[in-house]
């Protein structure tokens, strides 16, 4: 049942259905990181700066030029339970 106001937009700025609003690329590959493991980040998205050698830094630079893998990643991000 809708109530009145509920389709009213949210304020400017604001964006409650999004959980990446407001979360830097950086957040986002260090929480998985730090949840998943590079082992995994490597699984669910075969690329070579998640299989060798990996680092933040090298991670950013690739998912900045790649947008297929950075929506992969931005994708794991947001089924975390967290983001729900």
């Amino acid at each position: 049942m809708s109530h009145p106001g509920d389709d009213a937009p949210a304020p400017r700025g604001v964006h409650p259905r999004d959980p990446l609003h407001g979360v830097t690329l950086e957040q986002v590959v260090t929480e998985l990181v730090a949840t998943h493991g590079w082992d995994e980040l490597a699984r669910q998205v075969p690329v070579r700066c998640f299989q060798f050698d990996p680092s933040i830094k090298s991670s950013l630079t690739f998912l900045r030029k790649t947008p297929w893998a950075r929506a992969r990643v931005e994708a794991i991000y947001c089924r975390r339970p967290e983001t729900r």
